[in-house]
């Protein structure tokens, strides 16, 4: 299954989307600029729950406000999930 993650630009320059589905690698999924978006698309198994943040210019973590529900995280925040 293909998910499509969005930001708005004015969020900052530089945005990776982090989560289960990679490790939350910094780098494996660098958003790129698409008119007045950050977007990447990337593959995921269906049915399954993918906790996930934005990672902002390398050192602000944001949720997606589209997010099917938030769930607490060890760093005393909140994850987002996205159920496929």
């Amino acid at each position: 299954m293909r998910i499509t993650f969005e930001l708005p630009v004015h969020v900052g320059e530089d945005v990776v989307v982090c989560g289960d589905f990679n490790d939350w690698s910094r780098v494996a999924h660098r958003m790129g600029r698409v008119g007045d978006r950050f977007r990447a698309t990337i593959t995921v198994d269906s049915g399954t729950s993918y906790r996930f943040r934005y990672l902002i210019d390398n050192n602000r973590w944001e949720n997606d406000e589209a997010a099917d529900f938030y769930v607490p995280n060890n760093f005393g925040s909140e994850d987002a999930v996205i159920e496929t």
